[in-house]
């Protein structure tokens, strides 16, 4: 099979999501369609580099011997799937939407469809355009309930598949993954990777520049239309890991050095740190905007005074412009009259903050008081929890971050919890963990399974999460309420939830997998980041023991809690070990990386007392937010959105 289809494609190296190869060509398309507003109204986004109609567009141009050999365009899911069954299969309507040619219909009487026009201006002419047309082939507009097929006879006849194994729609990993944690509707998902994501539930389709729309991957027909909106970044994870390299020598330094510098890395109220690493162009408005950005007082510098500030000052860019640009969405109404903490938010795990007292926005001129078009110190529109996943959350001071910026309880899937005492640092989950995207689409085919055998789970009332919620219920009950295993390798543990203790498992059984990795890291690994004159970096008068709470939390210093203020100095040389994020990409085995010489292996997150519900869908609560820290990161968001616009509006 591998030699016939290694054959078999016109375009051997095809694009992938990071590929910004075709950004002028998206450009190009957008402005064939009036603009970015323009076009996001007409086929749901507007112009990405990754958009396969740019990509098309580009093969156009730049290979016209591959534009006449081609016969078929299908993503990487509808691929698989065919392989599958033997026979071509469509995509879904979901990822249909994310292609830059679609037309997502919500008028009665009106199907969607490919957009002719645009497949006219990607083909050249009607005639081409009609040919593409040909290549995509038929969207499944089902919603995702239903069989697309039987395993192929090829693989019943070479590996002993029952010829009557149903196959179900295979959809987008990002998809996959948002499904495997069925968050409720006031939740965030928040995926890091080589790109970031954020994307929660919504329950109308109004696009936008600001952000994408998709139709919901799982749903049956006859229910209400449900959608999933995202917020994306492309400077994601290389940035970290480029910060990583440059300013400290371990991911365990990095991760300390996030906690122990203070919020906008300095204490002081008017003299805040800003930074954003655009290494590629990234989404609306900073699609033109490329290179690193450093501010001091308001004014761009090259380098901070303090070095120290810079890993805490991109991990803060970053979730700030997720926390703004979700704020903006809000005011489109795609998340419905009741946003954030309104919207039958999930109270497992409550925001510290109750009753909070609305204050004036606005000033006797009718202009907000802050210069933007959301009140920054309002948590009401924010997310009532955060479901995260992807290596960077396995850093304690990342989720403590996020808990802090989004003022929302971080809960992360227990099999990344116990997967990460193994190996920390990779998105790929450790040998004999699920990875989520692959649970979300074990959860879709239990889900279509049940319709097509008439099981109580196939025809209970509510949506693709209820009955997921629903089965997994049922299991917690079953099992007298032992949690979910998190790895083939591990046995289930036998603790009832709510121990407090430092695995979701509490005092039960635990593989011998990670039982030598939790060990206390010493202080050499930050106090041996010195200066070329051979005085530490650190200038806080503080030993480890100060920087934990007493739960065990790494502190957010500020001017309350630290009396001593950080001088500058000169790193040295940068390190060359461990540069990026999946340490261990390198090895087959994961676990064979070795930890470089004179470094410390990062501990990662462990769970904290997490409510039943949460612990029967297979996730632990991981942080969670300081009022005061949401409170500083507030009052820095005005700023953080002027320095911005003066990015977008290339002035500095």
């Amino acid at each position: 099979m591998h030699q016939q289809i290694s054959t078999s494609f016109s375009l051997p190296n095809t694009a992938v999501a990071q590929d910004t190869s075709a950004h002028t060509h998206a450009l190009a398309l957008e402005a064939s369609l009036g603009g970015a507003e323009p076009m996001s109204a007409r086929v749901g986004t507007c112009a990405q580099s990754s958009l396969i109609a740019a990509q098309i567009l580009r093969v156009r141009d730049t290979w016209p011997e591959v534009w006449r050999g081609t016969e078929r365009v299908q993503i990487a899911s509808s691929f698989l799937a065919s392989l599958v069954c033997g026979a071509f299969v469509g995509m879904g309507e979901a990822e249909a939407s994310a292609t830059g040619m679609w037309v997502h219909s919500t008028t009665p009487g009106t199907q969607s469809h490919w957009d002719d026009g645009v497949l006219e201006i990607i083909g050249g002419n009607r005639d081409e355009g009609r040919r593409i047309w040909g290549w995509l082939g038929d969207v499944d507009i089902s919603g995702g309930r239903r069989r697309i097929g039987n395993v192929s006879r090829y693989l019943v006849e070479r590996y002993g598949f029952d010829p009557e194994t149903i196959i179900t729609p295979f959809t987008a990993d990002y998809l996959s993954t948002y499904l495997s944690l069925c968050p409720s509707p006031s939740d965030a998902v928040l995926s890091f990777g080589p790109m970031d994501s954020l994307m929660t539930p919504a329950p109308h389709y109004v696009p936008s520049r600001l952000y994408n729309v998709f139709p919901h991957p799982a749903q049956d027909a006859s229910e209400k239309r449900r959608y999933v909106t995202m917020l994306t970044s492309r400077n994601a994870d290389v940035p970290r890991a480029l910060v990583r390299d440059m300013y400290t020598k371990s991911w365990s330094a990095f991760d300390r050095l996030v906690a122990i510098v203070p919020p906008g890395g300095s204490i002081g109220l008017d003299d805040k740190l800003f930074s954003f690493w655009l290494l590629q162009g990234d989404s609306y408005p900073l699609g033109h905007v490329k290179g690193i950005f450093r501010f001091e007082t308001g004014i761009k510098v090259n380098e901070f005074r303090d070095l120290r500030a810079n890993p805490r000052c991109l991990l803060e860019s970053q979730l700030l412009s997720f926390r703004t640009r979700w704020s903006r969405m809000i005011a489109s109404g795609v998340l419905g009259p009741n946003s954030g903490r309104s919207r039958q938010a999930n109270n497992a795990s409550p925001s510290p903050i109750v009753g909070q007292q609305k204050r004036p926005v606005m000033n006797a001129a009718g202009f907000n008081i802050y210069g933007l078009t959301f009140d920054p110190y309002d948590y009401n529109p924010l997310p009532s929890r955060v479901l995260a996943t992807g290596a960077a959350a396995n850093f304690p001071s990342v989720s403590n971050l996020v808990g802090d910026i989004f003022n929302a309880p971080v809960l992360v899937p227990t099999t990344q919890i116990d997967a990460a005492q193994i190996v920390p640092h990779r998105n790929a989950p450790a040998t004999g963990y699920p990875a989520r995207a692959a649970l979300g689409g074990a959860y879709v085919a239990r889900w279509v399974w049940g319709k097509e055998r008439g099981t109580s789970a196939g025809t209970g009332r509510g949506g693709f999460e209820e009955e997921v919620r629903r089965l997994l219920s049922k299991r917690w009950a079953s099992s007298g309420g032992i949690p979910l295993r998190t790895s083939i390798n591990t046995p289930p543990a036998g603790s009832k939830p709510g121990s407090g203790a430092s695995t979701p498992y509490g005092h039960g059984g635990r593989s011998g997998l990670g039982a030598n990795i939790l060990i206390e890291v010493d202080e050499e690994d930050v106090d041996d980041i010195t200066a070329p004159n051979g005085s530490s970096l650190y200038g806080l008068g503080m030993g480890f023991d100060d920087v934990l709470d007493g739960n065990g939390r790494l502190r957010t210093y500020t001017g309350s809690t630290v009396g001593t203020t950080m001088s500058g100095t000169t790193l040295e040389t940068s390190s060359t070990a461990y540069t990026t994020p999946d340490l261990g990409s390198g090895s087959p085995n994961p676990g064979d990386a070795a930890v470089a010489p004179g470094t410390t292996t990062l501990v990662p997150v462990t769970a904290l007392p997490t409510s039943e519900a949460e612990l029967q869908l297979g996730m632990a609560k991981v942080a969670e937010p300081d009022v005061d820290a949401f409170m500083s990161y507030a009052s820095i968001v005005p700023e953080y959105c002027r320095l911005e616009g003066m990015l977008v509006k290339s002035i500095v």
